[in-house]
Formats: C-alpha cells, structure tokens, sequence
C-alpha cells in the first residue's frame, strides 16, 4: 500500500510504526474471509482491510477521528484472525492499538459512551472495586430489562445480564507470597493472579498452584501485581495501560532478581497476549524498555510451561471435550496444539469444534460496549461446540468461559483445572 505521510509526520516514532504497517498490506483481502465482523455484518468498514483504509486516511491526514472511523474501529474484537491469514505479515494488531490511542486523543464521545467506558476503566481492573460491582448488581439485577430500554443506562443493563448470579468467595490463591512445591524444587515461576479473574474464578489459578506444586514447582504470588492493562488498552487509555505495565514490570523483576525465574506464568490467554507485548508497549521509555523486554521474555501461558513438564501419559478417562481456542491464544500467542496435546495425555478426547478460528464475542470489554454483535457470535459458537456433542467444553481464557458458559448447559472449564484434575487433584465441581 502507498503512503503520503510527510517527513515531519515521520518523525514521530508511533506514526513510522504505522506507516511501515500500512505499506505491507496489499488489498488481498484474504483477511475478510476470517474477519468475525465482516462474516457477521457483510461491510467491507466492518474487515481489516477496510479498518486498515480508514486508520491510513485518518494519520496520513493527521485528523482527529471521526464518528464513521470511531464506529468501524470500535466493532473490531482485536481477535486478530486476520494476522494468522494475513500472507503479507501485516501487523494489523499494533496498527489498530495505535488508532484506539489517537481516537482516545482526538474524539469526543456521546456522553453515555464515555460513561460506560469511564466506569468498566474504574472498576474492571481492580478487583476489590469489581467484587463490590457483582455485589451490588445483585440488587440492580430487577432493573436490568428497564436500563436496556434507556439510552443513557443501555450498557449497564448489559452488565447486569452478565453478571453471576454468585461470587466466590476471595481465594488465598490471590494473596501475595509463595506456595512451595511437594518434594524436590525443579522449577520457580511467578503467577499473575490478575484482576478480573480471581474475582469470577478463583479455581483456575488455585488448580494452577496445586498442579504445579505437585511437580516440583515453587509458585510466586508477588507483591504489588495487578491488572495486566488489556481491558484499558483495547480502550485506547494508553497511560493507563501503560502504568499498569510498569506495575507488573517491577513487580515481576523484584521476585525475578531476589530467587530466579524459569516463567512468568499466565492463565488468562487474553492478559498473555498483552503481557508478552509489553517489550513493544514499552519500547519508547527510556527507563522500562530493556526491563519490559526481559519480562515478556519470561511471559509464558500455563500450557507453554506445563509442556516443559513432560508431564506422565495418563489411562482414558472416558470423556470427550471441546476445545475451543481462544482468540488471544491460537491468533495472538500462536499456541495451537500444546493445549490439546496436554489434554489428550492427560486423557481425554479432544474434538475441534469448526470455525474455530471465529471469535466468541468476548473479547474483553466487547460483549458489553458491542452486544448486538456478541451475541451473533456467541451464538455461533455455542452451535459449533454443541455440535461436536462433548461432556465438556476445555479452554483457556476467562473471557471466553464467562462468554459461552451464557449460552450452553455443557460445563466449560479452564484447561488447567482438568489438567490438576488428571493428575491427582479433585474432580471440578462442574463436573460433579
């Protein structure tokens, strides 16, 4: 693709990111065949490709955005299919970032949008602030049909239909310090306990230690540790992200410099996908960029390390799962088969649900600010998984079991609680 940007433009570093992006594209389309967007809604606006015409005219003519641009840019889920498609490599994913961050810099916002933004960034990465949220949509739940029907509160009726019904009680899975491993140490890793998580399902990273202990694992909760940023930066909320990153940066290097680190390990795919970026994110600050490398360097999915395990084949256990790859894993993180792999010595039976390349329609913040889309795609989903007729739905990201478990009666549960459950630990309440 041609570019025009001026030499001037170029000297801004995030501007020649971009405009190196925009000349690998080469209008193939092959994108919109992948695109959950454009199969959904039909519009070329809707496809990378089009996203990718709107992002260059807006930087090459250095405009504010506008209310068509913010609309495309805002329907895409940054499941980025369209980078496993894409033959030309096209980084569609720090080409998007960046167009969220100048949105986020240059357009107003109708004042019920910014409010329903303003408070998901408020809330959703703490988790004390999001626990008393659930709490309280207890109560709200009733007026959920009315707020849906009123302009100004509409997405807040969405986040009262999401809401469980219960929450868990907090897990000392969460708190900070360090879980040793059962006989000889073979390994040193921290876990991120996150934010939205342990809140929804503390299980997943109690499995995790439990797993991880049992073979020789010592497991860090660290200290100061909190939201990997995502949820804010798919907002465009740069300096928010940006500070949550320093966050873990330090955190993670402290515990790193002070016992060792094999991994830093991740069970939320989505967070992975963001932690592993963090060397890009950071590459302009002086301070963290060397140090912000090293991280990502260390970030591994719980799956990558578990493969480093060689953890023992086990009897069949006769049941059958779907495994549904999220997003942030098989498109973003490039893990296809590892998770599969450990299920099936683990062993179970895995049957590939078709088009799973296709988002859920979670995509962090998205079944909320886009819910008329999600629940397409959500329900397309749920046909394809109930289709392959599994006793359980395996994979590896929160949003997506938060996502599709609204919308099928099969228990869905992370892979790792499956794993600890193969391996010695207690069958998973779900399955009971």
């Amino acid at each position: 693709m041609q570019t025009s940007f001026s030499a001037d433009q170029l000297t801004d570093p995030r501007v020649a990111d971009s405009e190196a992006i925009l000349r690998k594209c080469v209008h193939c389309g092959f994108c919109t065949a992948t695109c959950p967007t454009y199969v959904t809604l039909g519009d070329e606006l809707d496809s990378p490709r089009g996203r990718i015409y709107l992002i260059k005219d807006m930087l090459e003519n250095g405009r504010a955005a506008d209310k068509e641009t913010v609309t495309h840019i805002d329907r895409c889920l940054s499941c980025l299919a369209c980078t496993t498609t894409c033959p030309s490599g096209v980084d569609y994913m720090h080409l998007v970032d960046h167009a969220r961050v100048h949105i986020e810099n240059t357009y107003r916002r109708p004042f019920k949008d910014r409010l329903a933004r303003s408070v998901l960034a408020a809330v959703l990465p703490y988790p004390q602030r999001f626990r008393l949220s659930l709490k309280a949509a207890g109560l709200a739940r009733p007026f959920a049909g009315l707020m849906r029907r009123m302009p100004l509160l509409k997405t807040f009726g969405v986040m009262l239909d999401l809401a469980p019904g219960a929450v868990p009680q907090p897990s000392a899975s969460a708190v900070p310090g360090s879980h040793s491993p059962t006989g000889k140490r073979v390994g040193r890793v921290a876990l991120l306990s996150g934010c939205a998580q342990p809140v929804l399902k503390p299980e997943i990273n109690e499995a995790t230690i439990r797993l991880l202990t049992r073979f020789g694992v010592e497991v860090v909760v660290s200290s100061g540790e909190g939201c990997c940023g995502a949820l804010v930066h798919h907002m465009g909320r740069e300096n928010q992200a940006l500070e949550a990153a320093r966050r873990n940066v330090d955190a993670w290097l402290k515990v790193a410099d002070e016992g060792g680190l094999d991994a830093i390990v991740i069970t939320a795919s989505g967070c992975g996908t963001t932690i592993k970026d963090y060397g890009h994110m950071l590459r302009l600050d002086p301070d963290y960029a060397e140090k912000a490398a090293r991280v990502s360097a260390l970030a591994k999915d719980i799956t990558e390390y578990l493969s480093t395990l060689d953890l023992p084949e086990q009897d069949a256990r006769g049941m059958t799962l779907a495994y549904h790859s999220a997003c942030s894993m098989q498109h973003g993180q490039k893990i296809t088969f590892v998770p599969k792999q450990l299920l099936e010595r683990a062993g179970f039976v895995v049957r590939d649900p078709a088009e799973g390349h296709l988002c859920c329609g979670s995509a962090g913040t998205y079944n909320i600010l886009q819910p008329e889309i999600s629940a397409k795609l959500k329900a397309r989903k749920v046909k394809n998984i109930e289709a392959t007729k599994p006793d359980a739905i395996a994979t590896g990201n929160i949003g997506c079991i938060t996502q599709i478990a609204s919308g099928t009666k099969i228990p869905i549960l992370h892979t790792v609680e499956l794993l600890d459950w193969a391996y010695g630990g207690a069958k998973p309440t779900k399955l009971t």
